[in-house]
């Protein structure tokens, strides 16, 4: 059996300070797995959705690292809050927040985020 994709004209959008940004078609995105996009001051944000729908974005770039690579980590759930880990040195950020779970010091930007 083929699946296929469900097409649908939802953009993906990031809140900056200037406006709505265009990221991708919320097509693109499949459940549990990052993608990253670049912004327009050249920062990598990464982009998440889960399977109840919600939307999450967060910085790409690792604070432990300095490598951008969120968006190819794990996803996950502590406590009811969904995050990443790290593929690197496996740190679990908030998607929500931002927060770091591992380390209340360290803290990534959390984007605002929609489908329209």
């Amino acid at each position: 059996m083929t699946l296929a994709l469900e097409t649908t004209d939802l953009k993906v959008q990031l809140r900056l300070a200037d406006g709505w940004f265009t990221v991708c078609d919320l097509s693109t995105l499949i459940p549990g797995r990052g993608v990253a996009a670049l912004l327009p001051d050249g920062r990598q944000v990464a982009v998440f959705t889960d399977r109840a729908g919600n939307l999450y974005a967060i910085d790409n770039c690792d604070p432990f690292t300095g490598a951008a690579v969120l968006s190819r980590g794990l996803t996950g759930s502590h406590q009811g809050r969904p995050f990443v880990a790290s593929p690197l040195l496996k740190q679990r950020f908030d998607l929500g927040t931002g927060q770091c779970l591992d380390d209340e010091a360290v803290r990534v930007t959390a984007y605002e985020v929609k489908a329209a």
